[in-house]
């Protein structure tokens, strides 16, 4: 084995010590795995700090601790987007977890569906705005040319979260809690 190899084979040995064929149970009491719990209270806690973040910029024109807080967010998003990846992918079966369901599984998977169209677009949209918002705006930031363009794609990711919320909180509803 290559000198390189060996930290990666003694993760994935840890990790199957700890996982079992439905992954590690969540912390919300349902039958959703930790990932499943880690994203969705990711993605619902971020949106009380998306409302300030705006409030930020609409009432206080603070435009320096808007940047900062939605760098916080997206970091925050992206963290749990990686909790939530590996587990799905390296340690859960999540529709394992989900066959209990009443709704399985035609309820559950067009709800997922569903959800995915708005949790993709919403990281498309958020990577897109915030990367122009890097490259476009001063240090430090102020108003400019392109704060319409600005408010227009960051609006429509606003909408586009939080309709992830939403129809990701439908999907766990109705794949983890529903009896």
């Amino acid at each position: 084995m290559a000198p390189t190899a060996a930290p990666v084979h003694f993760l994935v040995s840890v990790l199957a010590d700890v996982a079992v064929a439905a992954g590690i149970d969540g912390f919300l009491g349902t039958r959703a795995s930790l990932g499943m719990d880690v994203v969705l209270v990711g993605l619902l806690a971020t949106l009380p700090f998306l409302a300030w973040s705006i409030q930020l910029v609409r009432k206080h024109r603070n435009f320096a601790a808007h940047k900062r807080m939605q760098l916080a967010i997206a970091a925050a998003l992206a963290t749990a987007i990686v909790i939530f990846e590996v587990d799905i992918r390296l340690l859960s079966d999540w529709k394992l977890r989900a066959r209990p369901s009443p709704y399985w599984p035609s309820g559950v998977l067009t709800a997922l569906g569903i959800h995915l169209v708005f949790a993709v677009s919403t990281l498309a949209l958020w990577v897109w705005v915030v990367w122009e918002a890097w490259k476009r705006f001063p240090v430090p930031p102020e108003p400019n040319a392109h704060g319409p363009r600005h408010r227009l794609w960051a609006r429509l990711a606003a909408i586009d979260l939080l309709l992830t919320a939403v129809t990701g909180t439908a999907f766990y509803w109705l794949a983890f809690v529903a009896r």
